[in-house]
């Protein structure tokens, strides 16, 4: 019988008060070692079930695995103690060169990578796998905050990603014709600062300026007059630097001082995101700036609940998402950008003739404007296609990278990507294919995105995607270019495609071109004499990395 219904029997017994005290303690250490014994076997089954359960996951994982073409793994670790930054594309090449369209390398025991190269399958692929990497909303929350807007699964930002296309694509567009050439004139005023104390490397300067841009942009003014613009720069690059690195470890590492002092840093970044709102809310009282005149981003996709910065009376006051937004926002596209105009400005650098004949197109865009002291972008189709060129010879990363975390993906090939599977499209290999460029698809030319025609008609309006038929008339002996849509050819990815699409892209293309088209009016930009790069880069998968050191000289023109 159970000792425990004996011993309450027992206590209903007149003569149990004469139970010995021995008896009472057998009892207590029997019913002690029954209850430890009950636990350790409900612990065993558990700890059993789960992790039969993590080995079934495993073993369907290699056998899925064993269906896609791959490299077989130098080790039990997989390939990634053999893989770095720099031999990654190379190594994708040569795979997709002996195994096909799809192959496989394995990162780890239970991590798998799968490449595509093939145009139709990797058009499927984006329009299915619909989610990011784990680990890169991890690093985003880690370093920023918690967003819907970054967040890796596509369910949760599905509908705030549509409110920003909306907001960026369609309510903002027209201040990037007003923002850069007070921009342009911020950006280079620091610049001849610098310039005076030394050379200014492409790099940083690309990223400058994409800041001021997107900062100007949103903010308008008052991010031109903010005494910490430069602060901020600092501690957003520094915060996104390690994010990853922390992000990376499985429990938080609490125990390590660095990361404590990065959390700090994260803090810091917080608490001047909220003052940017503050000097923002200032200028808009002092301005008596209604909020219907879209300034700023209070129309209510970055601040939720549609808060209005009339109502930020004190920094505790902004909710956390709208700054955690805000930050993300800010260094994504800083990244991003930046990179685009780097490899523009390299461009213009190494191939002088193009520069030139972009300054002759802004000249006569502008004699032809009402308007003569806004560029008009569509107008210049050389300068949309030289952006358009450079960020396809020149990809802003090597990896395209996608994730579907809770179903299996069936394409159409036949093949089954096991969920979970980190899906990438190698950008350098796709953008730079002969099949799909032509035989000079390693050389920059941004006449492939130009065509020529005989008939003269008057220019059109940008379409929805920026990159619709526009046509300049430099002479009417001459013949006119017209603009090809690049998004038509499905292996230009720079802004991704399918359901996870950069949703700022026409926002990009014409800030950009419009930053562009101010600078180059004013400034013919050149290598500063002396800098080592490679005025014609060869075609091997590592040109990205050539330019990174360059450093510039910004020449005012002489109008």
């Amino acid at each position: 019988m159970n000792p425990f219904l004996c011993f309450v029997l027992q206590a209903w017994n007149p003569s149990s008060c004469q139970v010995s005290s021995m008896e009472t303690s057998r009892f207590l250490r029997d019913y002690a070692v029954w209850e430890i014994n009950a636990f350790l076997w409900i612990s065993l089954i558990t700890i059993t079930y789960f992790l039969s359960y993590k080995l079934f996951k495993l073993f369907k994982l290699w056998n899925q695995a064993c269906k896609i073409p791959g490299p077989p793994p130098p080790s039990f670790y997989g390939h990634f103690t053999s893989l770095s930054k720099q031999n990654l594309t190379e190594v994708l090449s040569d795979s997709h060169e002996e195994y096909g369209s799809i192959v496989k390398l394995w990162l780890s025991p239970k991590q798998l990578l799968v490449s595509i190269k093939e145009p139709e399958i990797i058009k499927e692929m984006l329009l299915k796998a619909k989610d990011k990497l784990p680990l890169t909303g991890k690093a985003f929350n880690l370093a920023f905050g918690r967003s819907t807007l970054f967040a890796s699964s596509f369910d949760k930002v599905e509908s705030r990603r549509e409110s920003l296309a909306s907001e960026l694509n369609v309510r903002l567009l027209d201040r990037a014709n007003l923002i850069p050439t007070k921009a342009v004139d911020h950006i280079m005023a620091e610049l001849h600062q610098h310039m005076t104390k030394g050379s200014i490397n492409c790099k940083m300067t690309s990223q400058h300026m994409a800041f001021t841009l997107l900062g100007a942009t949103i903010f308008g003014d008052t991010f031109l007059s903010w005494s910490k613009s430069t602060i901020y720069e600092e501690l957003l690059m520094m915060v996104a630097k390690d994010a990853c690195f922390w992000a990376s470890y499985s429990v938080i590492p609490f125990w390590k001082q660095g990361f404590w002092r990065y959390r700090r840093l994260c803090t810091e970044l917080k608490w001047l995101t909220q003052d940017l709102f503050q000097q923002y809310s200032k200028y808009r009282q002092y301005h008596h700036v209604e909020p219907s005149a879209n300034l700023g981003m209070e129309a209510g996709v970055f601040l939720q609940d549609n808060i209005s910065l009339q109502e930020i009376n004190g920094r505790l006051n902004v909710r956390d998402e709208s700054c955690c937004t805000i930050m993300s926002l800010l260094f994504h596209g800083c990244l991003t950008t930046g990179g685009l105009i780097n490899n523009m400005l390299m461009r213009l650098v190494t191939h002088p003739e193009i520069q030139h004949k972009i300054y002759s197109e802004i000249i006569m865009a502008k004699k032809g404007s009402e308007d003569k002291a806004q560029p008009v972008v569509e107008k210049m189709p050389l300068l949309l296609a030289t952006i358009y060129e450079s960020a396809r010879v020149m990809p802003a990363g090597p990896l395209l990278q996608r994730c579907s975390l809770k179903h299996d993906l069936r394409l159409k090939s036949g093949v089954i990507v096991p969920a979970g599977a980190i899906l990438v499209v190698p950008m350098q290999l796709v953008q730079t294919d002969d099949s799909s460029w032509g035989n000079d698809a390693g050389k920059f030319n941004p006449y492939r995105f130009l065509s020529k025609t005989e008939k003269t008609s008057a220019s059109e309006n940008m379409d929805a995607s920026i990159a619709g038929h526009t046509e300049e008339h430099k002479d009417q002996r001459k013949c006119t270019f017209v603009l090809k849509d690049p998004n038509k050819n499905p292996t230009f990815l720079p802004f991704g495609s399918g359901a996870r699409a950069c949703v700022c892209q026409k926002f990009v293309i014409q800030g950009v071109a419009t930053l562009f088209a101010s600078l180059l009016e004013q400034y013919e930009v050149r290598l500063r004499s002396g800098s080592k790069t490679d005025s014609k880069p060869s075609t091997n998968y590592s040109m990205s990395q050539d330019f990174l050191s360059s450093e510039l000289v910004f020449a005012r023109r002489n109008n």
